[in-house]
C-alpha cells in the first residue's frame, strides 16, 4: 500500500522503500532535501511524486521566464539608449545585444552541473537572486547617458546571467520525471522560459513611457519584485534531490561521439537563430522601418517560443530530422524574403518574413531536441546499454544546449559586420541562407541519407 503525507505545512518529501513497497514518508520540517526519488517506480509516481515534481515545475519554470527576460533585457534597451540621450555606432549597439547571449551561452555548462552540486531548489533560489544583479545594473547606468561604452558592455555581459538559467532548469526537472513524461515536462519548461523572451520585448517598451517622457530606468526596476518574488516561491516549493548527482562521465561520453558535434552545429541553426534574431529584431525594425519602431518587435519571440512544443509534436509523428530539414529550409526562405524586403522596402514583407524565421526556427529548437534521444539510442539492445545511452544523451543535450546559445552572439555581430562593411544588412541574411542549406544538407547526410549509417532508424 503506498501512502501520502498531505500535509499542507510541509515543505519537502522523503522515501522509504519496505518489502518491495513505496512508502511516501513525511519529511523534516528542517530540510527541503528528499534523501529518495524514484519517479520510475510507478507506486511512487502515483503515490505522490507527481504531485512533488509538478510542485517543483512551475516555480522552475517562472524562474527560467525570468532568466530569459533578463537575458533578453538589452534587446529591447538598445534602440531607446539613442531616444534618451546616448551616443552609441551601430556597431557598439549590436556589440550590446551580442554580448549577453555570449556571456549566458559560456555559463550553461557550469550551470548544469550547480544543480547537483548545491541542489534543485538551492540553486534555483540563487540563480534567480542572481537576476538582481543585472536588473540593478542596467537600472543604474540606463538613466547615465555619460556611461563609457566600456562599462555599458560590462552591464550588458551581466544580462548573461540569465542565459545559464535555462541549463540549470532543464537539468534539475529532469531529474524529478520519469523518463515516459520528460519530454512534455522538458518541453514546458523550455517553452515557458523563451516566452521570457516576448514578455520583456512587450512589456519594457510600455513600462519606459509610463506617466509620460522616457524612463529608462524602469527596464532594470521592474525586475526586482519580480525575481524576489521567483525566489521566495521556489524557496517555499521546491525541494533537493539528494540522489541527483552530476554525472561527468555522461558528458564525456558525449564529447566522444561525433553526434553530439554534428546536433550542437544543427541547434545553433535553430536555437541560435531563434535567440540571435529575438537579440537583434528589436533594433533591425527600429533602424530600417522607423515608422514601426519597436511596437511589434516581440511577435517574433513569442511566435518562435509557441512553435517550439509544436516542432517537438510533429517531430515525434515524423521523426525529429525530417522535420529539422524543412525548417532550415523555411528559414532560408524567410531569410531570401527579408533581402526581398530590404530591396523593395516593404515593411509588411520584411517584418512577415522574419516571422516566418521565428516560426521556423521555433519548430527546429523542438525537432532537434527531438533527435538527441533517438539517435543515441540506436544499437542500445540490451539494458546496460540504454541506460548508456541515456545518459550519453543526457550530456549531449547540455552540450548542444550551450553551443546553440552562441547563435545568439554571432546572428547579430554577423548584422553588425555586414552594416559596417557593406552599409546593408543583405549579405549578413545571404550568408545566413547559406548557412540555413549547409545545415539542411548534414541534416540529409547524416540521418536521411539513403546510405547513412542511421538511414533505417526513426531519427
Amino acid at each position: 500500500m503506498t501512502t501520502t503525507d498531505t500535509s499542507p505545512t510541509t515543505t519537502d518529501t522523503s522515501t522509504t522503500h519496505r518489502r518491495g513497497t513505496t512508502v511516501i514518508a513525511p519529511p523534516s520540517r528542517r530540510s527541503a532535501w528528499i534523501e529518495h526519488w524514484d519517479p520510475e517506480d510507478h507506486a511512487f509516481w502515483q503515490g505522490g511524486g507527481r504531485t512533488v515534481a509538478r510542485r517543483n515545475l512551475v516555480p522552475s519554470i517562472l524562474a527560467e521566464f525570468l532568466g530569459f527576460a533578463v537575458w533578453a533585457s538589452w534587446s529591447i534597451v538598445v534602440p531607446q539608449l539613442g531616444a534618451a540621450g546616448f551616443d552609441l555606432t551601430v556597431d557598439q549597439q549590436y556589440w550590446l545585444v551580442a554580448v549577453p547571449a555570449l556571456v549566458g551561452a559560456t555559463l550553461r555548462i557550469p550551470y548544469t552541473f550547480a544543480v547537483p552540486r548545491f541542489g534543485g531548489r538551492n540553486w534555483t533560489v540563487v540563480s534567480a537572486l542572481l537576476l538582481l544583479l543585472p536588473a540593478s545594473a542596467l537600472a543604474v547606468v540606463a538613466s547615465r547617458p555619460a556611461t563609457p561604452f566600456a562599462v555599458l558592455l560590462v552591464v550588458a555581459a551581466l544580462a548573461g546571467l540569465g542565459g545559464g538559467n535555462f541549463a540549470s532548469s532543464m537539468a534539475n526537472i529532469s531529474f524529478f520525471y520519469p523518463e515516459r513524461e520528460k519530454g512534455r515536462a522538458l518541453g514546458l519548461n523550455a517553452a515557458g522560459g523563451n516566452l521570457g523572451t516576448a514578455f520583456v520585448q512587450l512589456v519594457v517598451p510600455v513600462v519606459v513611457v509610463a506617466g509620460g517622457g522616457l524612463a529608462l530606468e524602469r527596464a532594470g526596476l521592474m525586475f526586482l519584485p519580480l525575481v524576489l518574488g521567483a525566489a521566495v516561491l521556489a524557496c517555499r516549493r521546491m525541494s533537493n534531490l539528494t540522489g541527483a548527482r552530476a554525472d561527468y562521465r555522461a558528458f564525456g561520453a558525449a564529447t566522444r561521439n561525433r553526434h553530439t558535434w554534428v546536433i550542437s552545429f544543427l541547434y545553433i541553426g535553430t536555437f541560435g537563430s531563434f535567440i540571435g534574431y529575438a537579440g537583434a529584431f528589436p533594433t533591425l525594425l527600429a533602424g530600417q522601418f522607423p515608422q514601426v519602431g519597436m511596437s511589434l518587435a516581440f511577435l517574433g519571440a513569442l511566435v518562435g517560443s509557441l512553435a517550439r512544443p509544436a516542432g517537438g509534436a510533429l517531430a515525434d509523428r515524423w521523426g525529429g530530422a525530417p522535420v529539422t530539414i524543412a525548417s532550415f529550409l523555411v528559414m532560408a526562405a524567410g531569410a531570401a524574403g527579408a533581402v526581398a524586403a530590404l530591396s523593395s522596402r516593404d515593411v509588411g514583407l520584411f517584418l512577415g518574413s522574419f516571422l516566418v524565421l521565428f516560426v521556423a526556427s521555433g519548430a527546429g529548437n523542438g525537432a532537434t531536441y527531438r533527435m538527441i534521444p533517438a539517435v543515441f539510442q540506436v544499437g542500445a539492445t540490451t539494458p546496460e546499454r540504454a541506460a548508456a545511452a541515456r545518459k550519453a544523451a543526457a550530456g549531449c543535450l547540455g552540450i548542444a544546449g550551450a553551443a546553440g546559445a552562441f547563435g545568439g552572439f554571432l546572428i547579430p555581430r554577423g548584422f553588425a559586420v555586414s552594416t559596417t562593411v557593406a552599409g546593408s544588412l543583405v549579405p549578413a541574411l545571404w550568408v545566413f541562407v547559406g548557412m540555413y542549406a549547409v545545415t539542411a544538407a548534414t541534416t540529409w547526410a547524416v540521418y536521411r541519407r539513403p546510405s547513412a549509417a542511421l538511414s533505417a532508424a526513426r531519427i
